[in-house]
């Protein structure tokens, strides 16, 4: 894993961390972006316009004049889309604009999001962010002194609910604070600097990284779940197909074993009467 330096928010300094590869060194595919940019802008699209066509017009219930005879244009209704105060045609209507990506996609562009801000060194980790009470001024002299003046925009992520710093950066229009299970692939890319805190980093590999690898040592490699799954699926069918054979087989010998019986018992019977009829 490589290393990443972390500033310190004190006197003291913060050491180095290592970062996850798989999360901070993925490839950058501008695709992925445009991708989930589009699908989290349009999940912001409210979609409530709305027009009226000529059914929801009010008025136009009567025919202006008679069909023929007055050498006009014939005319059923004044709410008719070529009347002034008419109904539209085609008009907006209220949808939704929202569209699904799968998780796969959306996770690969937040890794190449988070690894194009690592590459640029637009990356900063630091030990713990903790202004000295919820101050807008308190908050200013902890990034200037991180190296943040208020020229570039930076996204703060913090490992949950921080009301000192989401207090403190309400008043700041450079700096937006999201927690670290928020973190988003807009947000990201639409703020100059990325500011992460220890504890967040810890969240962030668990997210994009922890449960897929867990998952996978659970379950092993996709060709290898495909693989059981079709011997397995071998298997139950052989099992069924043995079950039934033997089936077949206890039912054809029940019925040579019931033919059996019924022959002897008619064998019997002719050999009796025939004995009896010889006696006389």
């Amino acid at each position: 894993m490589a290393t990443h330096p972390v500033l310190s928010s004190g006197a003291g300094k913060g050491g180095s961390v290592e970062l996850d590869p798989a999360v901070f060194e993925a490839p950058v595919k501008p695709h992925l972006f445009h991708a989930e940019v589009r699908r989290q802008l349009a999940l912001r699209h409210r979609g409530t316009h709305s027009t009226k066509n000529r059914a929801a017009v009010s008025g136009g219930g009567v025919k202006p004049w008679r069909q023929k005879g007055t050498g006009r244009a014939r005319q059923g209704t004044i709410r008719a889309p070529q009347w002034a105060g008419g109904g539209a045609v085609f008009g907006p209507v209220p949808r939704s604009y929202s569209h699904e990506l799968p998780k796969k996609v959306r996770r690969a562009a937040l890794r190449a999001a988070l690894s194009l801000r690592k590459r640029e060194d637009a990356l900063l980790i630091v030990d713990e962010l903790a202004p000295s009470e919820p101050k807008t001024r308190r908050l200013v002299e902890l990034l200037r002194g991180l190296g943040f003046d208020g020229k570039s925009s930076v996204l703060i992520a913090t490992q949950g609910a921080d009301e000192a710093v989401e207090r403190a950066a309400r008043n700041l229009p450079w700096v937006t604070v999201l927690r670290a299970v928020g973190l988003n692939t807009y947000d990201v890319l639409r703020h100059d600097k990325l500011l992460v805190t220890r504890a967040a980093l810890d969240v962030i590999h668990e997210r994009l990284n922890g449960a897929r690898s867990a998952a996978t040592e659970a379950e092993g490699s996709p060709g290898e779940s495909r693989k059981r799954s079709r011997s397995d699926r071998a298997q139950r069918t052989h099992s069924v197909a043995s079950e039934a054979r033997n089936a077949t087989g206890v039912s054809t010998q029940a019925a040579e074993g019931g033919a059996q019986r019924a022959a002897g018992e008619r064998s019997r019977k002719t050999g009796g009467s025939s004995a009896k009829k010889k006696k006389p």
